[in-house]
């Protein structure tokens, strides 16, 4: 029933008096998927988030080709390389662009790269984690490569039907319409969807169909990809955990292999230029991939509490979050923030110590494993998502904490 559906919307796509034949020469480019992933180097190795990416290229299809396209400089590329090729056994080659272009991650070069691999090896999807490496480049290459593409994916169907995140503006809002209706306009429809909230919004039916969310990722959309070129994704690496334990079956290396760059043109890259990278001297795990993860909020009041939270996250082995409250205060830097405009966590222990859980930053960690919430308002909505929750005041429950903890060894 879903091929013959499929064979009907493509009839409408290329004319009504296609044969079967010519629409099967159209939907064999789709069985066979493969995947380019784009690949992430930080400290010489490859970002946890990537392989977050391999994992959700496995979900597109069952015989996937997955490559991770690695892109810098000198020796610690290849290294970087060597440890990805034997990191997860989904992927099927490694990529390596060795150039002094590419040193520095800007997106006017990996653009351009990403558009010229992808020419060579014809891949149907392109991945890449949705942080501000992904979302840099990757609407960068849709533009070269005229297409559209699908961000801030949590959960993918097949291989072109996925749920999403998304910010995207409502044209108006319906009651209870569910079905499409024909607009003015020639190739667009106004199609009504069901949320809790139904939205009425327009989309190109040769590039998307589906909805937008609303209420900070509360509500998602279901998305239907039917353009004709490559598949371009970025994914919440939150929603695609990385499996610690593989299959042994694939014990070899997967094999790495260079992108010859002869024709790799440089004419139009220098729109951007690299200044300096700017990053906290400290010990303490990254953020987006720590495995606890202790944020406070406005209740600390100033910046000489909140060194409440780091002391507490020393003790701990644990990351530093805060509230968009708390950076705009000036209590830490804007890095360190978790939520939707910061960033999106999803640790094995989560600890809010005064945070009121506004819909905003709960959107950055509801998918927390347990979440701990501490705050002396018994009515803050911190408390609805939370595992276990205390009411009580901060400033006597962190010392109590530091007191009893053991120091971390």
């Amino acid at each position: 029933m879903a091929s013959s559906g499929l064979l009907r919307a493509l009839r409408r796509r290329i004319g009504p008096s296609s044969s079967t034949s010519q629409i099967l020469s159209l939907t064999s480019t789709f069985r066979s998927i493969s995947t380019l992933v784009l690949g992430e180097i930080e400290g010489g190795s490859v970002k946890p988030s990537c392989f977050s990416a391999v994992e959700a290229a496995k979900s597109l299809s069952k015989e996937n080709s997955i490559s991770l396209l690695l892109a810098g400089s000198g020796s610690s590329l290849q290294e970087a390389a060597k440890t990805a090729a034997s990191c997860h056994p989904s992927v099927s080659k490694v990529l390596v662009a060795d150039s002094d272009v590419f040193t520095h991650p800007l997106a006017e070069p990996w653009a351009k790269l990403v558009h010229l691999v992808q020419q060579r090896g014809g891949y149907s999807h392109v991945v890449a984690s949705s942080g501000s490496f992904g979302k840099n480049i990757l609407p960068r290459a849709a533009a070269l490569l005229d297409v559209s593409p699908i961000t801030d994916v949590v959960e993918i169907s097949d291989s072109h039907l996925f749920v999403r995140h998304a910010q995207r503006k409502v044209a108006s809002v319906g009651l209870s319409m569910q079905q499409s209706t024909s607009s003015g306009r020639e190739g667009y429809r106004t199609v009504t969807f069901a949320f809790p909230i139904v939205l009425v919004e327009e989309a190109r039916v040769d590039q998307l169909t589906g909805g937008w969310p609303i209420y900070a990722g509360n509500a998602l959309s279901t998305v239907r990809y039917t353009g004709t070129g490559p598949c371009l994704l970025t994914i919440r690496s939150t929603s695609f955990p990385v499996s610690t334990v593989f299959d042994d079956s694939k014990p070899n290396e997967a094999p790495i292999s260079q992108v010859d760059l002869s024709t790799f043109s440089e004419d139009l890259i220098g729109k951007s230029r690299y200044v300096k990278l700017s990053s906290q001297d400290t010990e303490r795990p990254d953020l987006g991939n720590a495995r606890v993860v202790v944020t406070g909020g406005r209740g600390l009041k100033n910046a000489e509490n909140f060194k409440m939270i780091e002391k507490l996250a020393e003790k701990l082995g644990a990351a530093v979050g805060a509230t968009r409250a708390a950076v705009d205060a000036g209590f830490v830097p804007n890095d360190l923030q978790v939520g939707q405009t910061g960033k999106i966590v999803a640790p094995e222990l989560y600890m809010a110590f005064g945070v009121s859980g506004a819909i905003q930053h709960l959107a950055g960690m509801k998918d927390s494993k347990v979440i701990v919430a501490v705050n002396k308002d018994a009515d803050a909505p911190i408390f609805q998502v939370a595992d276990y929750g205390l009411v009580g005041d901060l400033f006597e429950v962190i010392p109590e904490l530091l007191e009893k903890l053991p120091e971390k060894k």
